[in-house]
């Protein structure tokens, strides 16, 4: 139980690893050159392993599970001590959630063992939602790929912490606050997280490309590209005759679908990445319920 296994979920490919063994771990942030402060998410198969993860399961808790598990929500709660402080980067909590993928939980039902993982890509780099996506980033560093086509969200889980007074949004994701309001009242927003992120995704720059990225300054706008520049354009709607001066361009819904646009964001952005290009301009989107995920994400990787 102690090798790397790449694995779908209906977010973005999972680099799992026992999360009860912490060498295991450590292979995982060797694999990511991933810092040691940020911590995993551990990843359920039922509501019977809760028990061997976390140490307490608050109202709210259950009143989330009941209503988004399994799905692409993760709990930040008081951690088991069996869970290794490698696991957790030290903290006295643990992320926890219960993927809505078929491979991922064939692949923990017959691990028998929670399963600790990241996002299955170089640490910081702009998340895979396809196997191919995982082969190109870490190729031999991982014993076993499992292929279970493109991931259906695309953007990372929703994390939510309940260790506080109130509740409050790590990271924005497809369970909109909103849906979460509804359920538990209102939450606080994360501020910076600086150097001590309580869960993943936290840090200012994160799902960054190579290419230098802008992100224009309301929707509809566009830069003047000089002829000796190789722009590319990240865009949330049909391309205009004004657009033809960008050498690569990329339209996430020709309809403006937060959904569609959240699934295809990480595969255009690589697309991007790979034309050399001088930079990447991006058209921002509304911040209202799968937008505030989307926008998140973008900034995070334009951030220098």
């Amino acid at each position: 139980m102690g090798g790397l296994v790449a694995f779908p979920t209906e977010t973005v490919y999972g680099l799992g690893c026992d999360a009860l063994n912490p060498d295991a771990a450590a292979k995982v942030f060797e694999a990511k050159q991933r810092p040691r402060f940020d911590p995993l998410i551990v990843h359920i198969t039922d509501r019977g392993q809760l028990g061997n993860v976390v140490s307490a399961l608050p109202a709210t808790a259950r009143q989330l599970i009941d209503q988004f598990w399994p799905g692409p929500l993760t709990l930040v709660l008081p951690k088991q001590p069996t869970i290794p402080d490698l696991v957790t980067a030290g903290l006295d909590t643990v992320a926890v959630r219960m993927p809505n993928h078929p491979v991922a939980q064939a692949l923990i039902r017959a691990a028998g063992t929670p399963i600790a993982a990241p996002s299955a890509n170089p640490f910081g780099y702009v998340s895979p939602t396809t196997a191919q996506h995982v082969a190109d980033g870490l190729g031999s560093a991982i014993d076993v790929i499992l292929d279970g086509g493109p991931c259906s969200v695309g953007v990372e889980s929703t994390i939510v912490s309940l260790v506080g007074l109130q509740a409050e949004l790590l990271r924005p994701g497809s369970i909109t606050l909103e849906q979460l309001s509804t359920v538990i009242g209102p939450l606080s927003r994360s501020s910076a997280a600086g150097d001590q992120p309580t869960a993943p995704g936290q840090l200012a720059r994160h799902y960054a490309t190579q290419t230098p990225v802008t992100i224009l300054t309301s929707i509809k706008a566009r830069p003047t590209v000089t002829k000796n520049e190789r722009a590319g354009l990240l865009i949330f709607s049909e391309a205009s005759a004004t657009d033809k001066h960008f050498a690569a361009i990329e339209v996430l819904s020709t309809t403006g679908d937060h959904r569609e646009a959240a699934r295809h964001l990480f595969a255009a952005l690589r697309r991007l990445d790979a034309q050399g290009l001088d930079r990447i301009y991006v058209e921002p989107c509304q911040e209202e319920g799968l937008g505030m995920a989307i926008m998140d994400r973008l900034r995070r990787c334009a951030a220098s």
